[in-house]
């Protein structure tokens, strides 16, 4: 299993942690910085042929707005201030596992392919759910969902990537 994700910038690799991309991002959100990472993971060898691709040409639209997750996209894609990360809550079908305010797609778009991503049952539990979506939460509850949170990112990141997110090519 990688311990990184590896792209290019005009034919050079540069490859990046889980931890360099928590320390651009911070405490916040390590559940969707994880999530971003196993995201890559998966997506990038069925982008272009196993190789990885290079980072200012790929695009995203998803329906997942965690401010982890598009930290994580900014830093290793740097799509965000290019504007080429676009956050449509409405591009999921019920089908797709909700987040607290969104739910778990990711579409990547790079040089004419198209990559859906969607994350496997039973990964994230109900209580985070639950307990991230609340607009108040009590002191204990905010310290319930602080050990939640570090614990899906380490799930999750113990897991290979093909066992975090399902992936299939879009045609059109």
């Amino acid at each position: 299993m990688s311990d990184t994700i590896t792209v290019h910038e005009n034919g050079q690799p540069i490859s990046f942690t889980f931890a360099e991309i928590l320390k651009y991002h911070g405490f916040g959100y390590p559940g969707g910085v994880a999530h971003a990472f196993k995201v890559m993971q998966r997506a990038f060898p069925l982008l272009d042929g196993g190789h990885p691709p290079e980072r200012r040409e790929l695009a995203m639209d998803t329906a997942f707005p965690g401010p982890g997750g598009r930290d994580a996209f900014e830093m290793v894609t740097r799509m965000v201030t290019a504007g080429r990360y676009n956050v449509d809550l409405a591009l999921a079908s019920d089908d797709v596992l909700s987040s607290p305010k969104g739910r778990y797609l990711f579409r990547f778009h790079y040089r004419g392919t198209t990559v859906d991503l969607t994350l496997r049952p039973g990964l994230v539990h109900d209580e985070f759910i639950m307990l991230a979506a609340k607009e108040t939460r009590t002191a204990t509850e905010e310290e319930r969902l602080v050990w939640l949170k570090n614990d899906m990112a380490q799930r999750l990141l113990s897991l290979p990537a093909d066992e975090v997110y399902d992936a299939k090519r879009v045609e059109g």
